[in-house]
């Protein structure tokens, strides 16, 4: 289907000359559509500092202010949400099978049904982030997580507990679409590699924090059961968290009360010259058919999903993995810490290199997989009583949340078009629900403790990956080639191009538009 953008002798449509249709130029294969519901909502403020020359110290000092309140604020919500999520995971080996009656793979379905109540409610969630302010919904889903946390303990059977998993995954399902969305909100493409690797690199100091917490709560001698303990302490942090997170977490750069009205304005001319825009509320069919259509979906798609099989050796099944290799179980605690190193370290770098030489994301990506599928390998093909040489290679596979994190950049920088945007992100992460739901199945309770299974099923995930990072790089750079030749046909100006992002116009439709690679 092809659609057209109108103007007037190249001019950008304002709001007070929509309906000025006197040329057109054919620039989609879907219809845009000029009219109130295509502005952006911090349009306004963008159209008042468009004209101006963005002062480059200003716009430093607003990146700085906008780092130590938003990605400070995402940081520490990212360590919670990671602590909280595996909390069961510390739990495994403090009884919580023997108390809550477990056999057979009801553990690993405690692990999926997590990621199920996550899939269900991506697109409702979705849908919620597009209508409605995003750092007050953000703030209320921290609230409500950590609420059921704290209920935990209440639940001593196999129902109560499922009950509970998915209500848990249902409300953390907020979270990683609604960070993406906030990098592209606050940050450039240029920006945000390593602000995106910033923030997931919390995994790392989460799984270190978790062996320290895990290892300080093996040495409580009485009252509760010990793992009744691991979720009152996380849940009861949490809600504090959320509180503080509804007072500090602002919904969009124009209303936020922590810039001067200046300051706004810089933040928003910032942003713009991604060419996407920056926040719309309404919601877009022909976006969602977009989407549907685009390649880039279904690439990211199959990477999440292949990525997320392997995810239940580094968490959910972290301890008992490491116990079977041969190791005690506080020994199982402290052993964590190492792979939560290699995450931090690990994303940090590769976002670094990200961000100082632009181009290099699917690279990035290509380099953490083939650690992983090193990693993998060995867990399959090393004896047994070589308990070390296993370790470390678990150790390897920490590296598996940089590939997928720098995947998620994919959707902040070249996704453009709010409905397509969140609809991307959603599919994006049914996959990483999907991945997750499957990966915990792959830990067959009759092979412990080998789980030869599951180490194969890691191996064939990551290569399918590695595949698949491949083919997202060569669609990208066949894209910008295309689009070059067409920008040499007929130029589009830059101006033009961040206008059209502020109109809510698709990376498809926006002539401008180029995927960073």
């Amino acid at each position: 289907m092809s659609g057209s953008y109108t103007n007037e002798t190249s001019k950008m449509a304002t709001p007070n000359d929509q309906k000025t249709t006197t040329s057109t130029v054919e620039i989609a294969p879907a219809p845009i559509y000029i009219s109130d519901g295509s502005l952006d909502d911090n349009y306004e403020l963008y159209k008042s500092t468009r004209d101006a020359e963005l002062d480059p110290a200003e716009a430093a000092k607003v990146l700085r202010k906008v780092d130590l309140r938003i990605l400070s604020l995402l940081m520490v919500t990212y360590v919670l949400q990671y602590l909280d999520k595996n909390s069961i995971n510390l739990a495994s080996v403090y009884g919580i099978k023997k108390d809550a009656h477990l056999v057979g793979q009801d553990y690993s379905w405690l692990t999926s049904m997590f990621y199920i109540g996550y899939l269900v409610f991506q697109f409702p969630f979705g849908y919620l982030l597009q209508k409605l302010p995003t750092g007050r919904l953000l703030s209320l889903t921290v609230i409500g997580w950590g609420a059921v946390l704290i209920c935990t303990p209440a639940c001593t059977s196999f129902a109560g507990l499922a009950a509970n998993r998915f209500f848990l995954g249902a409300l953390e399902s907020a979270i990683n679409p609604g960070f993406v969305l906030l990098m592209s909100m606050w940050y450039t493409v240029g920006e945000q590699p390593l602000r995106l690797e910033a923030y997931y690199s919390m995994v790392g100091i989460a799984t270190m924090f978790s062996g320290l917490i895990g290892y300080g709560v093996g040495h409580i001698t009485s009252g509760l059961p010990k793992w009744m303990y691991i979720f009152l302490i996380f849940g009861a942090i949490t809600v504090a968290w959320g509180l503080v997170l509804s007072l500090l977490l602002p919904d969009s750069p124009s209303t936020t009360r922590f810039l001067t009205p200046h300051e706004r304005g810089v933040a928003v001319e910032r942003v713009a010259a991604n060419r996407q825009g920056i926040k719309n509320r309404k919601f877009k069919a022909y976006q969602a058919i977009q989407m549907i259509q685009d390649p880039k979906t279904w690439i990211l798609f199959i990477m999440a999903v292949s990525a997320q099989v392997p995810t239940a050796a580094v968490t959910s099944f972290a301890s008992i993995n490491i116990a079977s290799f041969g190791f005690s179980t506080l020994s199982t605690q402290y052993m964590l810490i190492p792979g939560g190193a290699v995450q931090f370290f690990g994303m940090l770098v590769g976002g670094w290199v990200a961000t100082r030489w632009p181009g290099t994301r699917c690279a990035v990506m290509v380099v953490a997989n083939t650690i992983c599928i090193i990693g993998a390998a060995l867990l399959v093909g090393l004896p047994d009583e070589n308990k070390w040489g296993r370790l470390v290679a678990l150790w390897l596979c920490y590296f598996q949340n940089l590939g997928f994190s720098m995947s998620l950049t994919i959707i902040s920088s070249n996704v453009a078009g709010f409905t397509k945007k969140q609809l991307t992100s959603a599919v994006v992460f049914i996959g990483w629900c999907a991945g997750n739901i499957a990966g915990p199945q792959t830990f067959i309770t009759s092979e412990a403790p080998k789980y030869h299974t599951a180490y194969r099923a890691m191996l064939i995930a990551y290569s399918i990956k590695l595949l698949m990072a491949f083919v997202l790089y060569i669609h990208m750079f066949m894209f910008n080639r295309k689009r070059d030749r067409e920008q040499a046909a007929a130029p589009v100006d830059e101006k033009e191009a961040i206008e059209l992002g502020m109109h809510d116009v698709t990376e498809i439709d926006n002539k401008g538009f180029r995927y960073i690679l």
